[in-house]
């Protein structure tokens, strides 16, 4: 039974998952030739590990490493301070050059997409496994570094298939040899499937993928939830997870948290930065017109322990006075004096469209509208002169003091180097290329 065949088919739809290899460490090497075959690693400004190039994997460094426990391993390491706005361009021109063989791609996240092939055989005059060699080629080449591409029958099969040669490997799995891969494969190294499913699964005889995979359709359906189901269904060769390829324009929830070094235990210099935080939270729901009727306010202390609380708002706002204001009773709660604090974060809850204004009980209806007014204008200047350039006074010390002090204050070389015309607020789009050249 166990090499018995999942399914008779080839590829009846050809999905491919493409991944960037140590993508912000690899964007790193990419512009800075110096840095090839060196262990480097991003997260300088957070204390920790954020990415790591494969020469620093091999010497034991892992994602979330604390940086002085990196350099009893890695003494040699090179440590660099995180440069979004490079990945975030890098990650474009990825996309960019996936788009030229379909339109239909997701972007899963920053450093990872997946890409529909099905049909193209004709028009591109090339087999699915050619087509996939070419992008991975061209992804190389154009970028400098290495991606990592699975092509399968769907997407649960098409993620396996790219970490089963990581670095720059490509593996082409058909419906009819899935088997042959999911024979060896721990069921916790599925897409999706989590700790607490992996547990509960192993307690029932289920080890491998392949152990899932031949599982009645009657049993888990019984027995698991349906995003289960349908990672149950893809393993058996079925295309069911569809690809979301629209731009996204509303979000379930809006998260913002900041690191600042060196941790503080000053009470009001914390709940500054909490306030930025909500400040930058409630500009995104601006942005996508939504407005959250509660939030999470949490705080993460020197030795990464957090302590969080849900505030219910009395109307759906997303004017950050409204909800810093709400937010001190539960900062005063949770924070504890003498205790050193590295971050804060909000997570903005149960959004929905707040293109007309919510009235109630306890408010002005001319105030709310007088607000709304009000940041309409406020958003406009920071769209023109920066996202920082008007805040409120709870914001103030967080926003007169550097994010980090000593070396993880450094910032990335981009925001040093500016062309004629730029700003430390406003730069081109475009990467740029740090070796020297003789």
């Amino acid at each position: 039974m166990q090499d018995a065949p999942l399914s008779i088919h080839g590829f009846p739809r050809a999905i491919v998952h493409i991944d960037g290899d140590a993508f912000f460490a690899s964007c790193e090497q990419a512009r800075d030739p110096a840095l090839q075959g060196k262990p480097v690693i991003t997260g300088k400004e957070r204390g920790i590990v954020a990415s790591m190039s494969y020469e620093a994997k091999r010497r034991g460094v892992t994602r979330a490493m604390r940086l002085f426990e990196v350099r009893k391993i890695c003494p040699d390491a090179i440590l660099l301070p995180s440069d979004y706005e490079t990945y975030s361009l890098l990650s474009k021109r990825f996309f960019t050059i996936v788009r030229r063989y379909t339109p239909d791609v997701e972007e899963y996240g920053i450093d990872e997409c997946f890409a529909d092939l099905t049909g193209l055989r004709r028009l591109l005059r090339m087999s699915y496994i050619d087509m996939a060699e070419k992008i991975k080629h061209e992804l190389d080449t154009a970028l400098g570094f290495t991606f990592s591409v699975g092509l399968g029958p769907n997407k649960v099969i098409a993620k396996i298939a790219s970490k089963w040669k990581k670095p720059s490997g490509l593996t082409a799995i058909m419906a009819r040899d899935i088997h042959l891969y999911l024979k060896e494969l721990p069921i916790e190294k599925v897409w999706g499937i989590g700790p607490q499913t992996t547990a509960y699964l192993q307690k029932q005889g289920i080890q491998t993928a392949l152990d899932f995979a031949h599982k009645d359709e009657a049993w888990v359906r019984q027995h698991l939830t349906k995003p289960h189901l349908e990672i149950w269904q893809e393993l058996n060769g079925n295309s069911v997870l569809q690809l979301s390829t629209e731009e996204k324009t509303s979000y379930a929830s809006i998260q913002k948290v900041k690191t600042f070094t060196p941790p503080s235990e000053d009470k009001e210099f914390v709940f500054s930065q909490l306030s930025k935080n909500i400040e930058n939270a409630t500009i995104k729901a601006r942005r996508y017109r939504l407005a959250p009727s509660a939030f999470v306010v949490y705080l993460r202390t020197q030795d990464f322990r957090s302590a969080g609380m849900e505030v219910r708002l009395s109307h759906r706002t997303s004017i950050p006075n409204d909800l810093i204001a709400s937010s001190r009773p539960a900062f005063d709660r949770i924070f504890r004096p003498g205790t050193f604090y590295r971050s804060t974060g909000v997570v903005l809850l149960d959004l929905e469209n707040d293109e007309t204004p919510q009235l109630n009980l306890f408010a002005s209806p001319s105030k709310i509208i007088a607000m709304r007014e009000l940041y309409e204008g406020v958003d406009e200047v920071r769209r023109k002169y920066g996202k920082h350039t008007l805040y409120l006074g709870s914001s103030f010390l967080a926003n007169q003091f550097a994010q980090h002090l000593g070396e993880r204050g450094d910032i990335p070389r981009r925001k040093e180097t500016l062309l004629k015309g730029e700003t430390g607020r406003k730069r081109l789009g475009i990467p740029m290329f740090l070796a020297d050249i003789e």
